[in-house]
């Protein structure tokens, strides 16, 4: 999936913008520890740099997350996805999306992109094999045309990785 694949279409609101120029204005101030935002002049899409942490199956490698803000961010969750290639990883498939309750279902506006950076971070480096979901092909071929994984009905079940 390229960074062009998947884009908003409609502008963002007055309160996403401010919220964005925010949380923009603190990650620059103070990132959190393994990711660099990638600076450009969208606004609406974000590509962030992720660092694999040390002393993880991950340590040493460079992944890019693309997170795409809704108009009415921060009610709704942003769109977040690996660009290839995805980490290997039990909850993460080979088209980047990402099984992550917080993206989804329990999403909260009380939430940033840094907090959902660290959940990301947090979720690779409890990780203790490479390996893509059970249902990694069928999911990869039912999202073929572009489907949105926030078009997807998650079952968050699986606590062990």
């Amino acid at each position: 999936m390229t960074a062009s694949s998947v884009s908003s279409h409609k502008v963002l609101s007055k309160i996403a913008t401010n919220r964005l120029q925010k949380e923009l204005t603190e990650w620059q101030i103070s990132p959190p520890s393994g990711f660099t935002h990638k600076v450009t002049d969208n606004l609406q899409r974000w590509v962030i740099e992720v660092d694999g942490a040390q002393g993880t199956i991950y340590a040493g490698e460079k992944y890019q997350l693309q997170v795409d803000f809704p108009e009415n961010y921060p009610m709704e969750a942003p769109q977040v996805i690996f660009l290839q290639p995805a980490p290997l990883h039990p909850h993460i498939y080979s088209n980047g999306h990402i099984c992550l309750d917080i993206l989804y279902d329990s999403w909260s506006p009380a939430m940033t992109v840094g907090s959902i950076c660290i959940s990301i971070l947090s979720m690779l480096s409890s990780s203790t094999a490479k390996e893509r979901p059970e249902d990694n092909d069928r999911y990869v071929k039912n999202c073929r045309n572009g489907r949105s994984p926030k078009e997807t009905r998650w079952w968050f079940h699986d606590d062990k990785v």
